[in-house]
């Protein structure tokens, strides 16, 4: 699942990037289009990556809400156990452009995250962190997840769009703990 906001006002935000990953693995193995889904708070597809039969999903809701689409994505694609869902975020706690997995752990503040932690009771899922910095001086957190970034931190954040989906790859095919064994390599 990419987090995200809805509509064409947040399309490019940093707040989007775990979208963006996910719409990139859509066009990687499938259609390249999410659709709507009834019943599903979320734009969904399915398809196969590697062998392994899998779901991408975008929440229609704003971000702070995205805890909402899960149970139902879950309880749609038969998934039991909160390990076996991947939510791909941007995260401000990392340099833009760096990329980690993460299974369970805290959610450093992230509302998204935090919605999704209290629909499942658990926040035992893997996550794919994409770096977008720190806000610059005093600029509120809130305002600078939902700025699109200057020309420069844009190539970094599509460059870490496809790592992100990379990664989320790598957890289908060869599991989490190769992925984190890759990604966080250079911590």
């Amino acid at each position: 699942m990419g987090l995200g906001n809805p509509g064409p006002d947040y399309e490019g935000t940093r707040h989007n990037v775990g979208a963006d990953a996910v719409r990139l693995l859509s066009s990687r193995h499938g259609t390249g289009r999410l659709r709507p889904e009834k019943g599903q708070r979320a734009v969904v597809e399915e398809l196969v990556i590697g062998g392994v039969r899998a779901a991408l999903a975008v929440p229609t809701t704003y971000m702070n809400e995205s805890g909402a689409a899960v149970r139902p994505l879950l309880r749609r694609f038969g998934v039991e156990d909160a390990g076996g869902l991947v939510v791909v975020h941007d995260e401000l706690d990392l340099p833009p452009g760096r990329i980690r997995v993460k299974l369970g752990g805290g959610l450093a503040g992230h509302k998204g995250l935090q919605s999704v932690r209290d629909h499942l009771h658990t926040p035992e899922f893997v996550r794919v962190r994409i770096g977008i910095g720190k806000p610059p001086g005093r600029q509120a957190g809130a305002d600078y997840v939902l700025r699109r970034p200057p020309k420069a931190e844009r190539a970094l954040l599509d460059l870490a769009a496809e790592a992100a989906a990379d990664a989320v790859e790598a957890i289908v095919t060869e599991g989490v703990e190769a992925a984190m064994n890759r990604w966080n390599g250079d911590a």
